[in-house]
């Protein structure tokens, strides 16, 4: 029962702390993300009459279709499509032949007439067919279509004139008839088709005595050839009716000016765009919710990867809020500037956020960040309109932030970080030339200056934020970068000068240590440098006695061998804790501070311990052991390793390869087994890659070497 009340306890505890590493930091930055857009997607409503005065000048917030106005064009549009008629060739062949064979029917009784004329010309009129019987003969050889229409007049008057006369009208004719049935004539406009003709024929050069025939003749000739065609019609309303542009609304675009007086039209179109509904306004505040949840959700899922991996404390914390809080309000202040160049987000710099993440927790949280921060970019640069994102600007921040974490690469000093800002100078220039290319409109060489000049600003700006800022996070939240990891690192600082002169066999043997660490975390992935720093003062404590450590008693006799196995084992068993306190004392970063005191654990001194035994049956094994803590991350843990099989090792008179290998092993194993690695998370794995590198690195450094021969004293 009591062991499950303590589980339950357990539970509850890590629980509490979850909330407060990771639930609570990533409620906050939700919170401030959703305040600070929540303004890009919420659109104000007004309360508006009709006819009354408009009290300000009213931009669609979104773009929208007016889809009544949009059928009230298409329907006007396609009302004012003409009819479709299909000109009947048929039609129009058949009334030309028709004249046609009342001229040729008149030729051919004229050429009988004159086959039939007598040879003597004595004869008077012998022969000669008079006008009436030419009529009746015409009207039987004629077909009965035209003997019905036409005028026994016409035929009268045709017969009369002569036959040249009559072939010029002919050919007049025939002509203007094709011409008006060429053009289709139509039921309703058969007069006007008679009226063209009767035009042509009144002002053409033939005889006036056939003049009148023809008139007549074009009753008959000119008919409807021109007729109804529906699929035609109907094609040409659809084609109409799809050539009709939307009228749309466009997002930005005025609705009503200040003054204007709020018609109809502009009464439907504010509708329209959902300034007058405020119900419908709440939609873009729950899509942005539900956005700003994915983000922090994306957050909070890399801050308890850290939070597995202890990475992650008070500092770190409070970092990832602080440097979101700084990144994100600059967007927003740039946003709010209005300027006549709407581009102003190049000058944001953004890659400030992306320098300091990545010197302050890591590579990969910085990645994850910087697409994070470039979707907000994005809609805090959307211009206020409900449903839009500003690609332009998400990709632009998305670049600049990714060139400022790959550049800033092999990480030295402080000027790493200007060196960083440069190459986000050159992305940040083709990123802006890049969207001038691609885009339709026609830009100015001042336009280019003006844009660029906005790029290396913002990349200027975010370097020598980042190089202001980061001894700020470091000293005020306790958090140690790879810059200050560097400077810790120098001989010139007054801790390893003090390790140096007042203890050299120390120093030497941390410098020893260090190097095998950093080997060794580098192969497993933990931070090497942090662990080559930690070496460097894991024995700092060592200088309060230094004489009393073996690499130090150089031409003196050992001490330990004149006092007591307890008073020596309480001498060596407090230098991880003296030196922790010099650390403390001199404000080094408390992973260092760590690192000190945990690279012994609650290890056994059992030289002094056994030593104690032999006079002492009743010696207690907890009085010659470290009080700890134990290892508790992968550096503290290999710094631990190193620092045992580098004393050992170098203790050897011959150490080859065979030796160093035992050695080795025989202190890794019993670590293990003494439960020294019990509280760190290394896994077997891991330790098993640590164990060859280790050796491997020994090897190197214990290799054999040519004995040369001594020269003899002659």
């Amino acid at each position: 029962m009591t062991k499950l009340l303590q589980n339950f306890v357990k539970t509850l505890f890590k629980i509490r702390i979850k909330w407060v590493t990771v639930v609570l930091p990533v409620v906050i930055l939700g919170v401030f993300f959703f305040l600070v857009t929540v303004n890009n997607v919420f659109t104000e409503t007004y309360d508006i009459e009709r006819f009354s005065s408009a009290k300000e000048t009213i931009h669609s917030p979104i773009t929208i279709e007016n889809e009544q106005e949009t059928q009230r064009k298409t329907r006007e549009t396609v009302q004012a499509v003409e009819d479709r008629f299909d000109i009947s060739t048929e039609t129009t062949e058949e009334q030309v032949e028709y004249v046609e064979e009342i001229f040729d029917a008149i030729e051919k009784l004229e050429a009988e007439e004159v086959k039939n004329l007598p040879e003597s010309p004595s004869e008077n009129n012998a022969g000669v067919m008079p006008s009436q019987v030419k009529v009746q003969r015409l009207k039987q050889i004629l077909s009965p279509e035209i003997t019905e229409e036409v005028n026994d007049g016409v035929f009268y008057e045709l017969v009369e004139v002569s036959p040249q006369v009559r072939i010029e009208g002919k050919e007049m004719f025939v002509a203007s008839l094709k011409e008006v049935l060429r053009n289709g004539v139509r039921v309703e406009n058969i007069q006007s088709g008679i009226a063209k003709m009767e035009q042509d024929i009144k002002y053409s050069n033939i005889s006036d005595s056939l003049k009148e025939a023809l008139v007549k003749l074009s009753e008959f000739a000119v008919v409807e050839n021109s007729f109804f065609d529906v699929e035609k019609t109907m094609d040409a309303r659809k084609d109409a009716a799809s050539s009709v542009e939307p009228v749309v609304i466009r997002a930005g675009e005025i609705i009503v000016r200040e003054g204007q007086v709020i018609t109809n039209e502009y009464y439907q179109d504010l509708k329209l765009a959902g300034l007058l509904d405020k119900e419908r306004n709440v939609y873009p505040v729950i899509g942005l919710a539900l956005l700003i949840f994915l983000i922090i959700s994306v957050v909070g899922y890399e801050m308890n990867l850290l939070s597995k991996g202890n990475h992650l404390d008070k500092g770190k914390i409070a970092s990832i809020i602080l440097i979101s809080f700084i990144v994100v309000a600059l967007m927003k202040v740039v946003s709010m500037i209005t300027v006549p160049v709407s581009q102003l987000f190049f000058a944001v710099p953004v890659a400030l956020g992306a320098l300091l993440v990545k010197q302050l927790l890591s590579e990969r949280f910085a990645i994850v960040l910087s697409i994070l921060y470039a979707i907000l970019g994005s809609i805090i640069f959307n211009e206020q309109i409900p449903g839009a994102l500003n690609i332009e600007a998400g990709i632009y921040f998305f670049f600049s932030q990714m060139a400022g974490i790959i550049f800033l690469s092999d990480v030295k000093d402080r000027l790493a970080i200007l060196k960083a800002g440069a190459g986000v100078t050159a992305i940040n220039i083709i990123i802006v030339v890049l969207f001038l290319f691609l885009s339709f409109e026609k830009y100015s060489l001042g336009d280019l200056l003006i844009h660029s000049g906005f790029g290396v600003a913002s990349a200027f700006l975010s370097a020598v934020l980042a190089i202001g800022l980061l001894p700020i996070f470091e000293t005020g939240l306790g958090i140690l970068s790879d810059i200050k990891l560097l400077s810790l690192a120098s001989p010139n600082q007054p801790l390893l000068r003090k390790i140096l002169t007042e203890s050299p066999g120390t120093y030497h043997h941390s410098v020893m240590v260090a190097n095998l660490s950093e080997s060794a975390c580098e192969v497993i992935g933990a931070n090497g440098l942090l662990a080559r720093v930690g070496a460097y003062y894991h024995d700092i404590g060592k200088t309060v006695r230094p004489h009393y450590f073996i690499e130090n008693q150089l031409s003196i006799s050992n001490p330990h061998d004149i006092i007591e196995p307890r008073q020596s084992a309480e001498i060596i068993i407090n230098h991880p804790y003296d030196g922790a306190a010099m650390l403390k004392k001199h404000k080094l970063p408390k992973e260092i501070i760590n690192i000190a005191m945990q690279h012994h654990g609650t290890t056994l001194l059992k030289y002094f311990y056994y030593k104690e035994k032999e006079s002492n049956r009743y010696v207690k094994e907890n009085n010659f052991r470290y009080p700890g803590p134990k290892p508790q991350t992968k550096e503290a843990a290999i710094i631990c390793i190193c620092d045992s099989v580098e004393a050992a090792v170098r203790s050897l008179n011959e150490p080859t390869e065979e030796k160093i290998e035992e050695i080795v092993s025989s202190i890794v194993n019993d670590r293990l087994m003494d439960g020294q690695l019990n509280e760190c998370p290394l896994t077997l794995m891991e330790l098993d890659k640590v164990h060859q590198t280790i050796c491997k690195s020994l090897k190197g450094i214990f290799h054999s070497r040519i004995q040369y021969p001594m020269k003899e004293a002659k």
